[in-house]
């Protein structure tokens, strides 16, 4: 397996200038550096191309990842959103293609995190996002990426809540492309048993995002036991990639739409984020172990 880190671990803001990560996380033992896609569109070639030599000389390989904004809805009632959502994909897939990203994982098929002062018609909405779904992921394919449905917990969405929710959508789909991606935050809340989950998510799964219940980092004597998890995640096979996703930090849009109103950690120095981060791969290699793979 390879294991990675999202950048926000270390920021408050989404997007950014992401060159200065690639050379960080191979330092700290990290495989893959996870990436906003919010501003990929806006991004210079010039810029692209910095990115992707960075990632290339480092020897890090670029994941994406996406919580589409409520105006890039593919399950919306109003066409003009829709098209919106796709136009946005159309040029936002191009620079997954340039990065030579091929996954991308998120609330692909709505929008983050749900507004629920709106009314939530769940079946309608499924209805919508799996037609929709279909043509992403016939763009998608066109630039050699796949997308990964995340399951999120209740409070953040409704499409789906559970891996078995999850595996019923993409069967739904039908595209080889589109792939379940499942969190251990989300599944702390929503799941009966994590390991029941990864069983059941089997030969869909396509992603993983590794953290514990507060959002920490994985780590030995945390809530979880990381073993018993890498020890299901070897019963189906799986040997894809798993990405940290640490919210450690408030302030900023960040910490706003996560929902951290409070430091989780005693030092929240670069220096002392990059020790815990290294720590934590270390520990999260060894407990889940199995077989390397390439993209």
């Amino acid at each position: 397996m390879k294991y990675g880190i999202y950048y926000a671990y270390w920021e408050k803001q989404w997007g950014g200038d992401y060159v200065r990560y690639p050379a960080k996380v191979a330092e700290l033992g990290f495989d893959i550096l996870e990436i906003s896609c919010a501003g990929m569109k806006d991004m210079t070639m010039g810029q692209v191309g910095d990115l992707y030599s960075a990632a290339v000389d480092s020897g890090i390989m670029l994941s994406g990842n996406y919580g589409p904004k409520p105006d890039e809805d593919i399950t919306s009632t109003d066409p003009k959103v829709v098209e919106n959502a796709f136009e946005f994909w159309r040029v936002t897939l191009s620079a997954l293609e340039w990065l030579h990203i091929p996954f991308v994982a998120g609330a692909l098929y709505s929008y983050w995190p749900v507004d629920y002062s709106k009314k939530i018609d769940k079946e309608a909405d499924w209805e919508r996002s799996v037609l929709g779904m279909r043509r992403l992921a016939a763009m998608a394919r066109e630039h050699g990426v796949t997308l990964g449905m995340e399951v999120l917990n209740r409070f953040e969405g409704y499409i789906m809540n559970t891996a078995e929710e999850a595996v019923a959508y993409v069967k739904d789909v039908g595209e080889p492309n589109v792939k379940v991606m499942l969190d251990t935050f989300h599944m702390n809340i929503e799941e009966d048993s994590m390991t029941d989950a990864i069983k059941t998510a089997g030969s869909y799964l396509g992603h993983i995002h590794a953290g514990e219940a507060n959002r920490r980092p994985p780590r030995d004597g945390g809530r979880f036991d990381w073993r018993e998890i890498g020890q299901a995640l070897r019963e189906i096979g799986y040997d894809g990639t798993i990405v940290m996703e640490p919210f450690v930090m408030p302030g900023g849009q960040v910490g706003s739409d996560i929902k951290v109103w409070r430091d989780l950690v005693a030092d929240s120095s670069e220096a002392a984020l990059d020790r815990e981060a290294a720590a934590s791969v270390k520990f999260l290699r060894e407990a889940l172990g199995g077989p390397a793979h390439y993209f």
